[in-house]
């Protein structure tokens, strides 16, 4: 039987030797040895080391979520998303990264943000992390202040979406990039219960397996 509550916790085991074994343009490939216990038992295992991301809900007043529309090359589709990016900037912290992304993928700020949750995409494969934050109140920028997109970003268009479409096109099977999914599957559960006890935005973002203290 789970405990109650559930909730996943740190479990820091010996590190004995870690390797990149691949260096890639945004991520490497890590091979690490770890020891899983005192009797000696040892473990060998690759995965992606990835500096983790961050990935923007918009509610509007009139409770739309702001998708996003881009070409995805790997998968070959055009897939709707939400606003994201990955954490690449030295210092830059979580929720500045988040405004950020905001702003160059869809020319807006917003006055008001929570986090919906924090997801690790693949855990058997790769450290990515990534918070989820909801902004509410969001607002064009000025023409002169708008961020000159490129390459597959220079394609991207928008609209709003109601978010009860939003959730049936989820549970339909047309929306498939995963943290556009948690996303609106999380705003639904925060909606039903009037958003209250939504996070901090500014809470620390210590799950992430480079962000953690100590």
């Amino acid at each position: 039987m789970p405990l109650h509550p559930i909730a996943d916790e740190f479990s820091p085991r010996e590190l004995l030797n870690r390797e990149t074994v691949y260096k890639g343009r945004i991520w490497d490939v890590v091979h690490d040895s770890v020891k899983l216990s005192d009797d000696g038992a040892t473990i060998d295992r690759d995965y992606i080391s990835h500096p983790g991301a961050v990935s923007v809900l918009v509610l509007d007043d009139q409770e739309r979520v702001l998708m996003i529309n881009q070409y995805r090359h790997p998968v070959g589709m055009r897939l709707w998303e939400i606003p994201a990016g990955l954490l690449d900037v030295a210092g830059e912290p979580p929720l500045e990264a988040a405004k950020r992304e905001l702003w160059e993928e869809t020319d807006r700020t917003a006055d008001h943000w929570a986090i919906l949750t924090d997801v690790f995409l693949s855990p058997g494969s790769s450290a990515e992390a990534v918070r989820v934050y909801l902004a509410r109140d969001a607002k064009l920028v000025a023409d002169d202040q708008r961020h000159e997109r490129t390459d597959e970003e220079a394609e991207m268009i928008s609209t709003w979406v109601p978010l009860e479409e939003a959730v049936a096109a989820v549970l339909a099977g047309k929306i498939h990039n995963p943290t556009a999914m948690i996303a609106i599957l999380a705003a639904q559960a925060a909606r039903a219960n009037q958003y209250l006890g939504l996070r901090d935005a500014n809470e620390p973002f210590d799950v992430h397996p480079y962000l953690r203290e100590g």
